[in-house]
């Protein structure tokens, strides 16, 4: 029974990680608006993200992911910063809620609402905080 269970946990799990998937299974139309969107997008490589699109590559020397729906509605874009450039209340809440633990990554993720969220991978879970720095 204990097999099943961690089965299931395994499958259930798994599903909700990016896969990576061929330029061939992407819609034209979620193509082009990425070219549009990001017009010296070079090494792009897919991921799907759920139900969406997730482009990964290199604009203007820097390494960028940007998330398209199924119509080639841009989604949101996530760019790598340094952990000082995220918000002081963030950093707060890390030290305290995270005593000694190294971040791995930072970023900044703009959404296409306009609203700038910043994200830290901390002991491999990522942490969301809105512009503020307050938790999401």
């Amino acid at each position: 029974m204990k097999i099943y269970f961690l089965l299931g946990c395994l499958l259930v799990s798994a599903s909700t990680f990016a896969q990576k998937i061929s330029e061939a299974k992407v819609p034209a139309v979620v193509k082009t608006a990425l070219t549009k969107k990001f017009p010296n997008a070079t090494g792009i490589k897919w991921e799907m993200e759920q139900q969406n699109y997730e482009a990964g590559f290199t604009d203007n020397n820097q390494h960028v992911s940007a998330v398209f729906d199924v119509k080639g509605n841009w989604m949101e874009t996530e760019t790598p910063i340094p952990a000082a450039e995220l918000p002081k209340a963030a950093t707060a809440y890390i030290a305290s809620h995270y005593k000694g633990a190294k971040i791995k990554e930072t970023a900044r993720i703009q959404k296409a609402s306009g609203a700038i969220n910043y994200e830290a991978e901390i002991k491999g879970k990522d942490v969301i905080f809105d512009d503020k720095g307050a938790v999401l």
